[in-house]
Protein backbone atom coordinates (compact mmCIF):
# COMPACT_ATOMS: atom_id res chain seq x y z
CA UNK A 1 0.00 0.00 0.00
CA UNK A 2 2.89 2.36 0.79
CA UNK A 3 4.30 1.86 -2.71
CA UNK A 4 0.93 2.47 -4.29
CA UNK A 5 0.51 5.62 -2.22
CA UNK A 6 3.93 6.81 -3.33
CA UNK A 7 2.94 6.23 -6.97
CA UNK A 8 -0.25 8.19 -6.60
CA UNK A 9 1.38 11.02 -4.70
CA UNK A 10 4.26 11.44 -7.13
CA UNK A 11 1.85 11.56 -10.03
CA UNK A 12 -0.40 13.99 -8.19
CA UNK A 13 2.42 16.49 -7.74
CA UNK A 14 3.50 16.15 -11.36
CA UNK A 15 -0.09 16.62 -12.47
CA UNK A 16 -0.43 19.68 -10.24
CA UNK A 17 2.68 21.31 -11.68
CA UNK A 18 1.79 20.23 -15.23
CA UNK A 19 -1.74 21.61 -14.96
CA UNK A 20 -0.38 24.97 -13.87
CA UNK A 21 2.36 25.04 -16.51
CA UNK A 22 -0.03 24.33 -19.40
CA UNK A 23 -2.00 27.47 -18.52
CA UNK A 24 0.89 29.75 -19.53
CA UNK A 25 3.60 29.95 -22.19
CA UNK A 26 5.99 27.03 -21.76
CA UNK A 27 9.36 27.55 -20.11
CA UNK A 28 10.50 23.98 -20.49
CA UNK A 29 10.06 21.29 -23.05
CA UNK A 30 7.76 19.32 -20.80
CA UNK A 31 5.12 22.01 -20.93
CA UNK A 32 5.09 22.03 -24.71
CA UNK A 33 3.94 18.42 -24.92
CA UNK A 34 0.56 17.47 -26.28
CA UNK A 35 -2.28 18.10 -23.78
CA UNK A 36 -3.36 14.49 -24.19
CA UNK A 37 -0.05 13.16 -22.97
CA UNK A 38 1.88 13.79 -19.78
CA UNK A 39 5.52 12.89 -20.17
CA UNK A 40 6.97 11.87 -16.82
CA UNK A 41 9.87 9.87 -18.18
CA UNK A 42 13.37 10.91 -17.15
CA UNK A 43 16.03 11.47 -19.77
CA UNK A 44 18.48 10.24 -17.16
CA UNK A 45 16.82 6.80 -17.30
CA UNK A 46 17.09 6.71 -21.09
CA UNK A 47 20.62 8.03 -21.53
CA UNK A 48 23.24 5.93 -19.81
CA UNK A 49 25.93 8.62 -19.99
CA UNK A 50 23.73 10.99 -17.98
CA UNK A 51 22.62 8.32 -15.55
CA UNK A 52 26.22 7.67 -14.57
CA UNK A 53 26.56 11.25 -13.40
CA UNK A 54 23.66 11.11 -10.97
CA UNK A 55 24.40 9.65 -7.58
CA UNK A 56 20.90 8.45 -6.82
CA UNK A 57 19.50 6.24 -9.54
CA UNK A 58 15.76 6.04 -10.00
CA UNK A 59 14.32 2.55 -9.40
CA UNK A 60 13.05 0.81 -12.51
CA UNK A 61 9.57 0.65 -11.04
CA UNK A 62 9.32 4.42 -10.72
CA UNK A 63 5.99 5.81 -11.99
CA UNK A 64 7.73 8.16 -14.43
CA UNK A 65 6.04 6.75 -17.47
CA UNK A 66 3.73 7.99 -20.20
CA UNK A 67 0.02 8.02 -19.39
CA UNK A 68 -2.71 8.68 -21.89
CA UNK A 69 -5.65 10.93 -21.24
CA UNK A 70 -8.14 8.05 -21.06
CA UNK A 71 -6.47 6.71 -17.92
CA UNK A 72 -8.65 7.16 -14.79
CA UNK A 73 -5.69 8.60 -12.90
CA UNK A 74 -5.05 10.97 -15.75
CA UNK A 75 -8.60 12.22 -15.69
CA UNK A 76 -8.44 12.96 -11.97
CA UNK A 77 -4.97 14.52 -12.18
CA UNK A 78 -5.23 16.73 -15.26
CA UNK A 79 -8.89 17.45 -15.98
CA UNK A 80 -9.77 18.51 -12.45
CA UNK A 81 -10.31 22.11 -11.35
CA UNK A 82 -8.55 24.12 -8.64
CA UNK A 83 -10.12 22.07 -5.87
CA UNK A 84 -8.46 18.92 -7.15
CA UNK A 85 -5.13 20.75 -7.00
CA UNK A 86 -5.75 21.28 -3.29
CA UNK A 87 -6.64 17.59 -3.02
CA UNK A 88 -3.31 16.76 -4.59
CA UNK A 89 -1.60 18.78 -1.88
CA UNK A 90 -3.59 16.98 0.79
CA UNK A 91 -2.56 13.69 -0.79
CA UNK A 92 1.06 14.77 -0.46
CA UNK A 93 0.55 15.31 3.26
CA UNK A 94 -0.65 11.77 3.82
CA UNK A 95 2.11 10.00 1.89
CA UNK A 96 5.14 9.03 3.97
CA UNK A 97 6.81 7.44 0.96
CA UNK A 98 6.79 10.45 -1.35
CA UNK A 99 10.21 11.37 -2.67
CA UNK A 100 9.59 15.10 -2.25
CA UNK A 101 9.15 14.72 1.49
CA UNK A 102 12.02 12.27 1.87
CA UNK A 103 14.76 14.54 0.54
CA UNK A 104 15.41 18.21 1.00
CA UNK A 105 16.06 20.45 -1.98
CA UNK A 106 19.48 20.02 -3.59
CA UNK A 107 22.12 22.58 -4.46
CA UNK A 108 23.22 21.86 -8.03
CA UNK A 109 25.81 23.48 -10.30
CA UNK A 110 25.47 23.02 -14.06
CA UNK A 111 28.49 24.52 -15.76
CA UNK A 112 31.05 24.72 -18.50
CA UNK A 113 34.57 26.00 -17.93
CA UNK A 114 37.90 26.45 -19.66
CA UNK A 115 38.66 22.88 -18.55
CA UNK A 116 35.60 21.31 -20.21
CA UNK A 117 34.52 23.52 -23.13
CA UNK A 118 36.27 25.55 -25.87
CA UNK A 119 35.96 29.32 -25.99
CA UNK A 120 33.72 29.03 -29.08
CA UNK A 121 31.03 27.41 -26.92
CA UNK A 122 31.60 29.48 -23.78
CA UNK A 123 31.11 32.74 -25.64
CA UNK A 124 27.69 31.58 -26.88
CA UNK A 125 26.62 30.75 -23.33
CA UNK A 126 28.07 33.87 -21.71
CA UNK A 127 25.52 36.06 -19.91
CA UNK A 128 26.41 39.76 -19.41
CA UNK A 129 26.29 40.96 -15.80
CA UNK A 130 23.37 43.28 -16.56
CA UNK A 131 21.32 40.21 -17.57
CA UNK A 132 21.98 38.17 -14.40
CA UNK A 133 18.79 39.29 -12.58
CA UNK A 134 16.67 38.41 -15.61
CA UNK A 135 18.38 35.02 -15.89
CA UNK A 136 17.74 34.32 -12.19
CA UNK A 137 14.07 35.19 -12.61
CA UNK A 138 13.68 32.93 -15.66
CA UNK A 139 15.47 30.05 -13.93
CA UNK A 140 13.27 30.34 -10.85
CA UNK A 141 10.20 30.23 -13.09
CA UNK A 142 11.14 26.66 -14.04
CA UNK A 143 9.00 24.05 -12.32
CA UNK A 144 11.64 22.49 -10.09
CA UNK A 145 13.95 25.46 -9.38
CA UNK A 146 13.59 27.50 -6.18
CA UNK A 147 16.73 29.66 -6.14
CA UNK A 148 19.44 30.49 -8.68
CA UNK A 149 22.66 32.41 -9.37
CA UNK A 150 24.81 32.95 -12.46
CA UNK A 151 28.62 33.07 -12.50
CA UNK A 152 29.69 34.06 -16.01
CA UNK A 153 33.33 35.02 -16.67
CA UNK A 154 35.81 34.66 -19.52
CA UNK A 155 36.81 31.22 -18.20
CA UNK A 156 33.49 29.78 -17.03
CA UNK A 157 29.72 29.84 -17.30
CA UNK A 158 28.17 28.22 -14.22
CA UNK A 159 24.58 28.19 -13.00
CA UNK A 160 23.92 27.40 -9.35
CA UNK A 161 20.38 26.39 -8.39
CA UNK A 162 18.39 25.03 -5.48
CA UNK A 163 16.29 22.28 -7.06
CA UNK A 164 13.21 20.48 -5.70
CA UNK A 165 14.24 17.50 -7.83
CA UNK A 166 17.82 16.87 -8.92
CA UNK A 167 17.36 15.26 -12.31
CA UNK A 168 14.29 17.30 -13.30
CA UNK A 169 15.98 20.51 -12.21
CA UNK A 170 19.11 19.65 -14.24
CA UNK A 171 16.99 18.81 -17.28
CA UNK A 172 15.07 22.10 -17.08
CA UNK A 173 18.19 24.23 -16.60
CA UNK A 174 20.05 22.47 -19.42
CA UNK A 175 17.13 23.06 -21.78
CA UNK A 176 16.99 26.71 -20.65
CA UNK A 177 20.71 27.11 -21.39
CA UNK A 178 20.19 25.59 -24.84
CA UNK A 179 17.22 27.86 -25.54
CA UNK A 180 18.99 31.07 -24.50
CA UNK A 181 22.31 30.30 -26.20
CA UNK A 182 21.26 28.40 -29.30
CA UNK A 183 23.65 25.55 -28.42
CA UNK A 184 21.94 22.15 -28.92
CA UNK A 185 21.30 20.15 -25.76
CA UNK A 186 23.33 17.26 -27.17
CA UNK A 187 26.41 19.52 -27.40
CA UNK A 188 25.90 20.83 -23.88
CA UNK A 189 25.86 17.25 -22.60
CA UNK A 190 29.33 16.71 -24.08
CA UNK A 191 30.92 19.68 -22.31
CA UNK A 192 28.92 20.44 -19.17
CA UNK A 193 29.71 19.22 -15.68
CA UNK A 194 27.25 18.52 -12.85
CA UNK A 195 27.90 18.67 -9.13
CA UNK A 196 25.47 18.29 -6.24
CA UNK A 197 25.23 19.60 -2.68
CA UNK A 198 28.59 19.27 -0.86
CA UNK A 199 30.48 18.72 -4.12
CA UNK A 200 28.86 21.82 -5.62
CA UNK A 201 29.78 23.87 -2.54
CA UNK A 202 33.37 22.63 -2.56
CA UNK A 203 33.66 23.45 -6.26
CA UNK A 204 32.57 27.06 -5.72
CA UNK A 205 34.99 27.36 -2.79
CA UNK A 206 37.80 26.15 -5.04
CA UNK A 207 36.72 28.60 -7.74
CA UNK A 208 36.68 31.50 -5.26
CA UNK A 209 40.12 30.49 -3.93
CA UNK A 210 41.53 30.49 -7.47
CA UNK A 211 42.23 26.75 -7.48
CA UNK A 212 40.01 26.06 -10.49
CA UNK A 213 41.33 29.00 -12.51
CA UNK A 214 43.43 28.59 -15.61
CA UNK A 215 46.04 30.64 -13.77
CA UNK A 216 46.24 28.98 -10.36
CA UNK A 217 45.68 31.44 -7.53
CA UNK A 218 44.63 34.41 -9.68
CA UNK A 219 42.73 37.02 -7.72
CA UNK A 220 40.22 38.36 -10.22
CA UNK A 221 37.79 35.47 -9.75
CA UNK A 222 37.20 36.40 -6.09
CA UNK A 223 36.05 39.86 -7.20
CA UNK A 224 33.74 38.19 -9.71
CA UNK A 225 32.22 35.95 -7.01
CA UNK A 226 31.67 39.08 -4.88
CA UNK A 227 29.92 40.68 -7.84
CA UNK A 228 27.45 37.77 -8.01
CA UNK A 229 26.39 38.58 -4.43
CA UNK A 230 26.23 42.32 -5.14
CA UNK A 231 24.05 41.87 -8.23
CA UNK A 232 21.89 39.27 -6.48
CA UNK A 233 20.92 41.56 -3.61
CA UNK A 234 17.21 42.26 -3.88
CA UNK A 235 16.64 39.66 -6.61
CA UNK A 236 13.85 37.34 -5.42
CA UNK A 237 15.40 34.11 -6.72
CA UNK A 238 18.77 34.77 -5.07
CA UNK A 239 17.55 33.05 -1.90
CA UNK A 240 18.94 32.03 1.46
CA UNK A 241 20.68 28.81 0.37
CA UNK A 242 22.37 30.14 -2.77
CA UNK A 243 23.26 33.54 -1.30
CA UNK A 244 24.62 31.78 1.79
CA UNK A 245 26.75 29.56 -0.46
CA UNK A 246 28.26 32.51 -2.33
CA UNK A 247 28.87 34.55 0.82
CA UNK A 248 30.66 31.58 2.37
CA UNK A 249 32.69 31.22 -0.84
CA UNK A 250 33.89 34.81 -0.46
CA UNK A 251 35.02 34.03 3.09
CA UNK A 252 36.88 30.95 1.84
CA UNK A 253 38.57 32.90 -0.97
CA UNK A 254 39.82 35.55 1.44
CA UNK A 255 41.01 33.00 4.00
CA UNK A 256 42.92 30.91 1.43
CA UNK A 257 44.74 33.95 0.08
CA UNK A 258 45.58 35.20 3.56
CA UNK A 259 46.78 31.92 5.06
CA UNK A 260 48.54 30.31 2.08
CA UNK A 261 49.74 33.38 0.17
CA UNK A 262 48.77 31.47 -2.98
CA UNK A 263 48.37 34.72 -4.91
CA UNK A 264 52.08 35.55 -4.46
CA UNK A 265 53.81 34.93 -7.76
CA UNK A 266 50.54 33.95 -9.38
CA UNK A 267 49.31 35.89 -12.38
CA UNK A 268 45.90 37.14 -13.41
CA UNK A 269 44.46 36.66 -16.87
CA UNK A 270 45.61 40.18 -17.74
CA UNK A 271 49.20 39.65 -16.59
CA UNK A 272 49.26 36.24 -18.29
CA UNK A 273 48.27 37.98 -21.52
CA UNK A 274 51.21 40.36 -21.18
CA UNK A 275 53.54 37.46 -20.37
CA UNK A 276 52.30 35.58 -23.44
CA UNK A 277 52.92 38.58 -25.69
CA UNK A 278 56.49 38.96 -24.39
CA UNK A 279 57.10 35.23 -24.86
CA UNK A 280 56.10 35.53 -28.53
CA UNK A 281 58.12 38.70 -29.22
CA UNK A 282 61.88 38.70 -29.78
CA UNK A 283 63.53 39.63 -26.49
CA UNK A 284 65.35 42.52 -28.14
CA UNK A 285 62.01 44.16 -29.04
CA UNK A 286 60.45 44.16 -25.57
CA UNK A 287 61.26 47.82 -24.94
CA UNK A 288 60.49 49.07 -28.46
CA UNK A 289 57.37 47.10 -29.52
CA UNK A 290 54.37 49.33 -30.16
CA UNK A 291 51.54 48.41 -27.79
CA UNK A 292 47.83 48.99 -28.35
CA UNK A 293 45.18 48.25 -25.69
CA UNK A 294 41.53 48.26 -26.77
CA UNK A 295 39.16 48.72 -23.84
CA UNK A 296 39.82 50.66 -20.63
CA UNK A 297 37.67 48.61 -18.27
CA UNK A 298 39.01 46.48 -15.41
CA UNK A 299 40.82 44.02 -17.69
CA UNK A 300 42.22 46.72 -19.95
CA UNK A 301 43.45 48.76 -17.00
CA UNK A 302 45.25 45.69 -15.61
CA UNK A 303 46.88 45.04 -19.00
CA UNK A 304 48.23 48.60 -19.01
CA UNK A 305 49.59 48.24 -15.47
CA UNK A 306 51.31 44.94 -16.27
CA UNK A 307 52.84 46.41 -19.43
CA UNK A 308 54.24 49.24 -17.33
CA UNK A 309 55.57 46.72 -14.80
CA UNK A 310 57.44 45.03 -17.67
CA UNK A 311 59.12 48.28 -18.69
CA UNK A 312 56.72 49.68 -21.29
CA UNK A 313 56.69 53.50 -21.16
CA UNK A 314 54.39 54.34 -24.08
CA UNK A 315 51.13 52.81 -25.30
CA UNK A 316 47.89 53.71 -27.05
CA UNK A 317 44.55 52.98 -25.38
CA UNK A 318 41.37 52.90 -27.48
CA UNK A 319 38.09 53.39 -25.64
CA UNK A 320 34.61 54.79 -26.23
CA UNK A 321 35.25 57.73 -23.92
CA UNK A 322 38.41 59.41 -22.60
CA UNK A 323 37.33 59.51 -18.96
CA UNK A 324 38.65 56.06 -17.99
CA UNK A 325 41.86 56.53 -19.95
CA UNK A 326 42.47 59.83 -18.16
CA UNK A 327 42.01 58.07 -14.82
CA UNK A 328 44.60 55.45 -15.81
CA UNK A 329 46.98 58.20 -16.94
CA UNK A 330 46.71 59.92 -13.54
CA UNK A 331 47.64 56.71 -11.71
CA UNK A 332 50.78 56.07 -13.77
CA UNK A 333 53.70 58.46 -13.57
CA UNK A 334 56.37 58.78 -16.27
CA UNK A 335 54.25 56.72 -18.67
CA UNK A 336 52.81 58.07 -21.91
CA UNK A 337 49.22 56.82 -22.26
CA UNK A 338 47.68 58.11 -25.50
CA UNK A 339 43.88 58.08 -25.85
CA UNK A 340 42.19 57.31 -29.16
CA UNK A 341 38.43 57.00 -29.80
CA UNK A 342 36.89 53.74 -30.94
CA UNK A 343 36.37 55.15 -34.44
CA UNK A 344 40.16 55.18 -34.94
CA UNK A 345 40.63 51.58 -33.76
CA UNK A 346 41.65 50.08 -37.14
CA UNK A 347 44.01 52.97 -37.87
CA UNK A 348 45.65 52.47 -34.47
CA UNK A 349 45.99 48.73 -35.12
CA UNK A 350 47.85 49.53 -38.35
CA UNK A 351 50.53 51.30 -36.29
CA UNK A 352 50.77 48.67 -33.53
CA UNK A 353 52.89 45.54 -33.16
CA UNK A 354 50.82 44.01 -30.35
CA UNK A 355 47.07 44.51 -29.99
CA UNK A 356 45.37 43.58 -26.67
CA UNK A 357 41.56 43.43 -26.79
CA UNK A 358 39.43 43.39 -23.64
CA UNK A 359 35.98 44.82 -24.30
CA UNK A 360 32.46 43.64 -23.52
CA UNK A 361 31.43 43.75 -27.19
CA UNK A 362 29.19 40.84 -28.14
CA UNK A 363 30.38 40.91 -31.76
CA UNK A 364 33.99 40.79 -33.09
CA UNK A 365 35.83 44.09 -33.42
CA UNK A 366 38.37 42.67 -35.88
CA UNK A 367 37.43 40.49 -38.85
CA UNK A 368 39.48 39.36 -41.81
CA UNK A 369 38.51 42.38 -43.91
CA UNK A 370 39.76 44.72 -41.16
CA UNK A 371 43.16 43.08 -40.80
CA UNK A 372 44.20 41.77 -44.23
CA UNK A 373 44.97 45.24 -45.62
CA UNK A 374 46.94 46.44 -42.60
CA UNK A 375 50.64 47.08 -43.20
CA UNK A 376 53.03 44.52 -41.66
CA UNK A 377 54.25 45.02 -38.11
CA UNK A 378 57.72 46.49 -37.61
CA UNK A 379 60.77 44.40 -38.47
CA UNK A 380 61.89 44.63 -34.84
CA UNK A 381 59.17 42.10 -33.99
CA UNK A 382 59.67 40.01 -37.13
CA UNK A 383 56.89 41.64 -39.17
CA UNK A 384 54.15 39.65 -37.38
CA UNK A 385 51.34 41.50 -35.62
CA UNK A 386 50.11 39.83 -32.43
CA UNK A 387 46.44 39.94 -31.37
CA UNK A 388 46.05 38.96 -27.69
CA UNK A 389 42.29 38.59 -27.18
CA UNK A 390 41.24 38.11 -23.54
CA UNK A 391 37.55 38.84 -24.10
CA UNK A 392 34.63 36.40 -23.99
CA UNK A 393 32.84 36.67 -26.39
CA UNK A 394 35.98 37.12 -28.48
CA UNK A 395 36.84 40.52 -29.94
CA UNK A 396 38.98 39.04 -32.74
CA UNK A 397 37.19 36.76 -35.18
CA UNK A 398 38.64 33.27 -35.86
CA UNK A 399 38.98 34.24 -39.54
CA UNK A 400 41.88 36.55 -38.67
CA UNK A 401 44.06 33.49 -37.97
CA UNK A 402 44.15 32.86 -41.75
CA UNK A 403 46.18 36.04 -42.36
CA UNK A 404 49.89 35.22 -42.65
CA UNK A 405 51.10 38.51 -41.17
CA UNK A 406 49.04 38.11 -37.97
CA UNK A 407 48.99 35.76 -35.01
CA UNK A 408 45.87 35.49 -32.82
CA UNK A 409 45.82 34.22 -29.22
CA UNK A 410 42.78 33.96 -26.92
CA UNK A 411 42.20 33.04 -23.27
CA UNK A 412 42.59 29.33 -24.01
CA UNK A 413 46.17 29.97 -25.16
CA UNK A 414 47.24 31.27 -21.76
CA UNK A 415 48.01 27.70 -20.64
CA UNK A 416 51.52 28.23 -21.93
CA UNK A 417 52.06 30.91 -19.30
CA UNK A 418 50.42 28.93 -16.53
CA UNK A 419 53.23 26.37 -16.50
CA UNK A 420 55.58 28.93 -14.92
CA UNK A 421 56.06 28.56 -11.16
CA UNK A 422 53.50 25.74 -11.19
CA UNK A 423 55.20 23.58 -8.58
CA UNK A 424 55.19 26.29 -5.91
CA UNK A 425 51.55 27.12 -6.52
CA UNK A 426 50.56 23.45 -6.41
CA UNK A 427 52.14 23.13 -2.97
CA UNK A 428 50.13 26.13 -1.80
CA UNK A 429 47.03 24.65 -3.44
CA UNK A 430 47.36 21.58 -1.24
CA UNK A 431 47.37 23.83 1.82
CA UNK A 432 44.32 25.61 0.41
CA UNK A 433 42.46 22.31 -0.02
CA UNK A 434 42.75 21.65 3.72
CA UNK A 435 41.11 25.02 4.40
CA UNK A 436 38.40 24.36 1.82
CA UNK A 437 37.65 20.95 3.35
CA UNK A 438 37.23 22.56 6.77
CA UNK A 439 35.04 25.35 5.40
CA UNK A 440 32.93 22.83 3.43
CA UNK A 441 32.08 21.04 6.66
CA UNK A 442 31.08 24.35 8.25
CA UNK A 443 28.84 25.21 5.32
CA UNK A 444 27.30 21.72 5.41
CA UNK A 445 26.59 22.17 9.12
CA UNK A 446 25.02 25.58 8.45
CA UNK A 447 22.80 24.14 5.75
CA UNK A 448 21.86 21.22 7.99
CA UNK A 449 20.82 23.75 10.62
CA UNK A 450 18.32 25.20 8.13
CA UNK A 451 16.37 21.95 8.38
CA UNK A 452 15.26 22.88 11.89
CA UNK A 453 14.54 26.58 11.23
CA UNK A 454 10.85 26.00 10.33
CA UNK A 455 10.37 23.95 13.50
CA UNK A 456 12.03 26.64 15.61
CA UNK A 457 9.80 29.32 14.09
CA UNK A 458 6.63 27.29 14.55
CA UNK A 459 7.53 26.33 18.11
CA UNK A 460 8.19 29.98 19.00
CA UNK A 461 4.94 31.03 17.33
CA UNK A 462 3.07 28.29 19.18
CA UNK A 463 4.53 29.41 22.52
CA UNK A 464 3.87 33.07 21.71
CA UNK A 465 0.19 32.39 20.99
CA UNK A 466 -0.19 30.68 24.38
CA UNK A 467 1.72 33.48 26.13
CA UNK A 468 -0.44 36.21 24.63
CA UNK A 469 -3.67 34.35 25.38
CA UNK A 470 -2.71 33.76 29.03
CA UNK A 471 -1.37 37.29 29.39
CA UNK A 472 -4.68 38.69 28.17
CA UNK A 473 -6.57 36.57 30.69
CA UNK A 474 -4.30 37.72 33.51
CA UNK A 475 -4.58 41.41 32.62
CA UNK A 476 -8.36 41.23 32.28
CA UNK A 477 -8.60 39.81 35.81
CA UNK A 478 -6.42 42.61 37.15
CA UNK A 479 -8.87 45.28 35.98
CA UNK A 480 -8.65 48.28 33.68
CA UNK A 481 -6.67 50.57 35.96
CA UNK A 482 -3.38 48.70 35.77
CA UNK A 483 -0.36 51.02 35.63
CA UNK A 484 1.76 50.79 32.48
CA UNK A 485 4.73 49.82 34.61
CA UNK A 486 2.82 46.84 35.99
CA UNK A 487 1.62 45.79 32.53
CA UNK A 488 5.21 45.92 31.28
CA UNK A 489 6.44 43.90 34.26
CA UNK A 490 3.82 41.17 33.72
CA UNK A 491 4.58 41.10 29.99
CA UNK A 492 8.32 40.80 30.66
CA UNK A 493 7.65 38.04 33.20
CA UNK A 494 5.65 36.01 30.67
CA UNK A 495 8.35 36.46 28.00
CA UNK A 496 11.06 35.40 30.42
CA UNK A 497 9.20 32.23 31.41
CA UNK A 498 8.60 31.29 27.75
CA UNK A 499 12.22 31.95 26.76
CA UNK A 500 13.58 29.85 29.60
CA UNK A 501 11.18 27.00 28.82
CA UNK A 502 12.15 27.11 25.14
CA UNK A 503 15.90 27.31 25.78
CA UNK A 504 16.33 23.55 26.25
CA UNK A 505 14.36 22.47 23.16
CA UNK A 506 16.06 25.17 21.06
CA UNK A 507 19.51 23.97 22.13
CA UNK A 508 18.63 20.46 21.02
CA UNK A 509 17.55 21.76 17.61
CA UNK A 510 20.95 23.29 16.94
CA UNK A 511 23.05 21.63 14.26
CA UNK A 512 25.67 24.21 13.34
CA UNK A 513 28.80 22.24 14.14
CA UNK A 514 29.33 23.99 17.49
CA UNK A 515 28.71 20.83 19.51
CA UNK A 516 28.99 17.05 19.16
CA UNK A 517 25.31 16.52 18.33
CA UNK A 518 24.87 14.75 14.98
CA UNK A 519 22.37 15.72 12.30
CA UNK A 520 20.36 12.52 12.86
CA UNK A 521 20.03 13.31 16.58
CA UNK A 522 18.90 16.85 15.80
CA UNK A 523 16.36 15.64 13.26
CA UNK A 524 15.04 13.11 15.80
CA UNK A 525 14.56 15.98 18.26
CA UNK A 526 12.84 18.01 15.55
CA UNK A 527 10.44 15.19 14.67
CA UNK A 528 9.68 14.61 18.37
CA UNK A 529 8.77 18.28 18.84
CA UNK A 530 6.66 18.19 15.67
CA UNK A 531 4.68 15.25 17.08
CA UNK A 532 4.37 16.64 20.63
CA UNK A 533 3.11 20.04 19.53
CA UNK A 534 1.47 19.00 16.22
CA UNK A 535 3.68 21.42 14.30
CA UNK A 536 3.77 19.38 11.05
CA UNK A 537 6.72 21.47 9.94
CA UNK A 538 8.03 19.35 7.10
CA UNK A 539 4.70 18.97 5.36
CA UNK A 540 3.87 22.63 5.91
CA UNK A 541 7.11 23.78 4.29
CA UNK A 542 6.59 21.36 1.41
CA UNK A 543 3.07 22.66 0.89
CA UNK A 544 4.34 26.24 0.88
CA UNK A 545 6.97 25.37 -1.75
CA UNK A 546 4.45 23.68 -4.03
CA UNK A 547 1.82 26.38 -3.59
CA UNK A 548 4.45 29.04 -4.35
CA UNK A 549 5.47 27.20 -7.50
CA UNK A 550 1.88 26.77 -8.66
CA UNK A 551 1.09 30.46 -8.04
CA UNK A 552 4.29 31.46 -9.83
CA UNK A 553 3.41 29.33 -12.84
CA UNK A 554 -0.20 30.58 -13.01
CA UNK A 555 0.81 34.27 -13.13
Amino acid sequence: MAVASSFATTFALEALLHTASTSRSPLSSSSSSSPSLVRLSSRAARNSHRASIHRHRVPLWSPRCELTADSPTMESGIDSDRSSSISALELLKTSAADRYTKERSSIVVIGLSVHTAPVEMREKLAIPEAEWPRAIEELCNLNHIEEAAVLSTCNRMEIYVLALSQHRGVKEVTEWMSKTSGVPVSELYQHRFLLYNNDAAQHLFEVSAGLDSLVLGEGQILAQVKQVVKVGQGVVGFGRNISGLFKHAITVGKRVRTETNIAAGAVSVSSAAVELALMKLPESSHSTARMLVIGAGKMGKLVVKHLVAKGCTKMVVVNRTEERVAAIREELEDVEVIYKPLTEMVACAAEADVVFTSTASESPLFLKEHVQNLPPASQDVGGLRLFIDISVPRNVGPCVTCIESSRVYNVDDLKEVVAANKEDRLRKAMEAQAIISEESKQFEAWRDSLETVPTIKKLRAYAERIRLAELEKCLSKMGDDIPKKTRRAVDDLSRGIVNKLLHGPMQHLRCDGSDSRTLSETLENMNALNRMFSLETEISVLEQKIRAKVEQIQK
